[in-house]
């Protein structure tokens, strides 16, 4: 195998992908929007950030389960891992990978990944600010659990906690099925927010469902994808001042290792 060490190979390798998933979404009419960093990328930058290394997108509940069952490329190249079909996958939110390549990362020990795109589900969230604190306690114990029950390394704080959930008499598509009761809501609200990971904490996370009402273009690098039509709200909502630049100490890259696997 040959190691990427570039950079701009592995962001080449990414945008391939993303080229692909969004040819798909815009032929099967399916909604999606760049999200997080690449969002601040995009609108900041006109692409990357300039030290960050992954591209995320979100989609709204029922477009992202229909992209789960239906996406497919014409060469071959590309797949989408989904959590709840993908045997010892630590993730509980979906990926898109390039076959050819191999990603090692910590969290997927014992598991082979190539290199990647996140794919986020965006849920209906309740209004009700209490109903909201039960679910994310209930969530955040849930994604621990699962976390404990997949990866052989600790990713907890404490061995204790993390052997005790192990022994835990539940499997994982249990937790699963229980965590897709806890956060898919079909009715909507007023409120989304990403929903697959153990944070966020009450209002960090959640945005106004107006923001994802319709979808625009944006220019990233060379290329034009789509991104959410109230992307300043849910932008500043998140991360505050988004168009001022970070401290250099905190401006950091993920430190990938990737290869080709031919």
């Amino acid at each position: 195998m040959r190691q990427i060490t570039d950079i701009k190979e592995l962001r080449d390798i990414q945008m391939g992908i993303m080229d692909d998933v969004h040819r798909f979404c815009e032929e099967q009419g399916l909604r999606y929007s760049l999200s997080s960093g690449t969002l601040i990328g995009a609108v900041r930058h006109q692409g990357y950030i300039p030290w960050d290394d992954d591209i995320d997108i979100y989609m709204m509940r029922n477009d992202y389960e229909r992209f789960l069952k239906t996406y497919h490329d014409e060469q071959g190249r590309y797949k989408v891992l989904n959590p709840k079909k993908e045997a010892h996958y630590y993730y509980t939110f979906a990926k898109v990978v390039d076959q050819r390549t191999r990603m090692v990362e910590k969290e997927t020990e014992g598991y082979e990944i190539g290199v990647y795109i996140d794919v986020f589900p965006v849920d209906y969230l309740t209004d009700d600010m209490k109903k909201r604190e039960r679910i994310f306690r209930l969530k955040k114990l849930l994604y621990k659990i699962r976390r404990c029950k997949i990866s052989q390394s600790n990713p907890l704080h404490s061995r204790l906690a993390y052997l005790c959930y192990r022994q835990l008499p539940v499997s994982v598509g249990m937790l699963n099925r229980w965590i897709d009761r806890l956060i898919v809501r079909h009715k909507p609200t007023g409120t989304l927010c990403h929903m697959t990971e153990a944070g966020p904490i009450t209002t960090k996370g959640s945005f106004p469902a107006a923001d994802m009402k319709k979808m625009m273009d944006v220019k990233f690098e060379d290329r034009t994808y789509k991104m959410m039509i109230g992307y300043d709200d849910y932008l500043r909502r998140n991360y505050g001042d988004y168009m001022k630049l970070p401290p250099e100490d905190q401006r950091t890259t993920h430190h990938f290792e990737a290869y080709w696997k031919d």
